[in-house]
């Protein structure tokens, strides 16, 4: 009966062992020039990234790297093509990486999927800093739609980020409700707004939301060309946030000449105007 009692004890302790942690099973990249696809398993699945580096990278500095998010349905070479950031960091020296979201979408605030996208991209981050040699200080973040949600998700969810540029996207859903949900160091924003996006209102109440739990405070307005404006607010925690509104654009990536969600007539870049600011910070 001892015997049966002590095995007993052995198989209950053993059911109630916490699951092994979600690990990375990716084989070591290989730094270089250009646009490299690499994949890793994350919470059991398999999951792909790219990565674009510039055509004089050779590992021996730190650079900047710069995260980028699809739209949903969609996948890394499709943003990429929108927001034309390998050209930018081929002639302004940084690094870029392309995650693809599981089934085209990214789990972030308020769609499109249930993986841990956090987890799997401060992965790749690690990997870009301790394999690529990125340099942890200037990591940046931007997306659309899906992409710029998962962008603020970030911003709140890891320490990684010194700014963000969300594209037509917003700070919303129901994490967002809790007044806690906020980054718990400064991260500064460049957003991008189109007045004529069926989610405008959503953006602009996720802003003021935003502004008010970082006691954010007006630092300026001006029109940029057209009817394009930008405002500015400093916050307390010494961040920013710098809003772009087009009244004219729709659910769009400003400036973009081709690619899903283009709009090459809105009269500013965006990508020219967020590596500017992530140069900034």
């Amino acid at each position: 009966m001892r015997i049966l009692a002590a095995a007993l004890l052995i198989v209950a302790g053993c059911q109630s062992s916490p699951p092994a942690p979600a690990v990375s099973s990716a084989p070591e990249p290989t730094p270089k020039p250009g646009d490299t696809k690499f994949s890793m398993t994350w919470n059991g699945k398999e999951r792909t990234y790219h990565v674009h580096a510039p055509a004089n990278y050779d590992g021996s500095k730190s650079l900047p790297v710069v995260v980028v998010m699809h739209f949903y349905p969609g996948t890394g070479p499709e943003v990429a093509v929108t927001s034309a950031m390998s050209a930018k960091a081929d002639k302004e020296n940084f690094l870029v990486v392309y995650p693809d979201g599981f089934a085209a979408g990214m789990n972030a605030l308020v769609c499109c999927g249930s993986e841990d996208d956090v987890g799997f991209i401060k992965s790749i981050v690690g990997k870009m800093v301790k394999d690529w040699k990125a340099d942890p200080k200037k990591v940046y973040a931007t997306g659309i739609s899906n992409g710029a949600d998962m962008s603020y998700r970030l911003a709140v969810e890891t320490d990684l980020f010194a700014a963000i540029a969300p594209v037509s996207g917003a700070y919303s859903g129901q994490l967002t409700t809790d007044a806690a949900y906020m980054p718990k160091r400064p991260v500064s924003v460049i957003q991008f707004a189109g007045g004529l996006d069926r989610f405008y209102a959503r953006i602009n109440a996720g802003l003021e939301t935003w502004q008010t739990r970082l006691k954010c405070m007006p630092a300026g307005q001006t029109t940029i060309t057209g009817d394009v404006t930008r405002t500015v607010h400093k916050c307390g925690d010494g961040s920013e946030v710098v809003v772009y509104r087009v009244p004219k654009m729709g659910h769009s990536w400003p400036g973009a000449k081709s690619g899903g969600l283009s709009d090459p007539n809105a009269g500013i870049d965006a990508t020219d105007l967020m590596w500017e600011f992530f140069k900034a910070h």
